[in-house]
Parts: structure tokens; C-alpha cells; sequence
């Protein structure tokens, strides 16, 4: 094998492991009820649902919102009439409240600083949680959203607790 076809299967190995690396985050859990409070506001608030974390990681795109929303809302994780997590949140009409994390992303490996240089440049990761959001919007009746970028308290009753981790790349 030559010197260039080495080097070309490389660069082809290192590409497949970047993009096995990337994808979508989000912690969804069951709740009762939550809202998203900015500068002391309620800008947001939702009954029986879920509440999702969403974490948009560098070459995320249209793809990883569309499989994890739907993912979200066919997900059995509400109890049936014999107390058995058998209905997802579109058999409920449930609602959902989106709110954007990108600590999600945090790479805690090294040190004790968490590095955040996997989550994606505001601007994209503005406009990937906008789409996740408007097509939620779509499928759900009830949605609430926190605010991109601002400091919050999120104030959630979890039921359960049911807490599900979720990517959209299937590796947890």
C-alpha cells in the first residue's frame, strides 16, 4: 500500500470516528408539571408531560432533532390504566417543555474543568432548537420553551422519577 492510499484511509478512519462522536443529546424526564423562569419571570410552564434538556453538538443538523423528537413522543413512558409504562406522550396529549443545554456536551475526562468545545456555535445551535421546537409544535398541542442562551431555573414536579438519556446516534 502507498504512502497516499495509507494516509487517504487515515483521514477516512479519523472522518467516520468524528462523525460516530456527534450527536444529539437530551435528558427527558416525566413530570407532573415545570416551568422555565428568566430574570425572575415565568417565560414559560407546562402540566403532565416531559420536560427535555436539549444538548446540540457540533455536525448535528435536521436529522438528530427529527429522530429524538420522535423518539420523545413515542416513547412508552407513561403509565396505562394497570400502572404499566405502556403510553407515550402522544397517546397522553401530554405536554413539553424544550430547554437548551449545552452542558450537556461537557467532555469531564481530563482535569476537573469541564470542556465544552463539542457543543455547536450558538448561531447553528439557535437554529437547530428553533426547528426542534417548531416541529414539536406540530405534533404536540402544548409546548413551552425556555430561553436560548439566558441563565434560568427550571422548576420541575418529576413523576416517578422517570428520567430517560437519549442521542441520535443510539449510544446510550
Amino acid at each position: 500500500m502507498s504512502r497516499k492510499d495509507l494516509k487517504q484511509q487515515l483521514n477516512i478512519a479519523n472522518i467516520r470516528d468524528q462523525q460516530r462522536h456527534k450527536k444529539m443529546r437530551c435528558v427527558v424526564q416525566r413530570v407532573d408539571r415545570a416551568r422555565a423562569i428568566a430574570d425572575g419571570q415565568v417565560i414559560s410552564s407546562i402540566g403532565k408531560g416531559v420536560l427535555v434538556f436539549l444538548g446540540i453538538e457540533k455536525g448535528d443538523n435536521n436529522r438528530d432533532a427529527d429522530f429524538l423528537l420522535e423518539k420523545i413522543i413515542h416513547l412508552r413512558i407513561f403509565e396505562d390504566s394497570q400502572g404499566k409504562m405502556n403510553l407515550s406522550l402522544l397517546e397522553t396529549s401530554g405536554d413539553m417543555l424544550i430547554v437548551s443545554q449545552f452542558t450537556l456536551l461537557a467532555d469531564c475526562r481530563k482535569g476537573r474543568r469541564p470542556s465544552f468545545t463539542s457543543a455547536e456555535e450558538p448561531e447553528e445551535a439557535k437554529r437547530l432548537y428553533d426547528y426542534f421546537v417548531s416541529t414539536a409544535a406540530g405534533k404536540i398541542d402544548h409546548i413551552g420553551t425556555g430561553e436560548f442562551q439566558a441563565m434560568m431555573k427550571i422548576d420541575s414536579v418529576n413523576d416517578g422519577p422517570v428520567t430517560m438519556l437519549l442521542d441520535s446516534r443510539k449510544t446510550f
